[in-house]
């Protein structure tokens, strides 16, 4: 049985959105070697969608208090 997922996000800036991930969503990682951090996340889900090209994808983060995140997030220049 799957028990896991390892999702990639390509970048162009791969430092910047691995410091976001770290220090403003405070999502807990390990170095995989040379700065390569893998960073656990919290339950997911995953859901297919049409579309005529492949090269469109989305990223959504969920949590219980919208206000709460978003002025913590705003708190943190996001």
């Amino acid at each position: 049985m799957i028990n896991g997922a390892h999702l990639v996000i390509y970048t162009k800036d791969p430092e910047a959105d691995r410091a976001f991930f770290r220090d403003v969503l405070k999502f807990s990682s390990v170095d995989a070697g040379h700065g390569w951090l893998i960073f656990a996340l919290p339950p997911a889900e995953a859901a297919f969608h049409p579309s005529e090209e492949n090269d469109q994808h989305e990223l959504y983060f969920m949590c219980d208090d919208l206000k709460a995140t978003m002025a913590a997030l705003k708190g943190k220049k996001v």
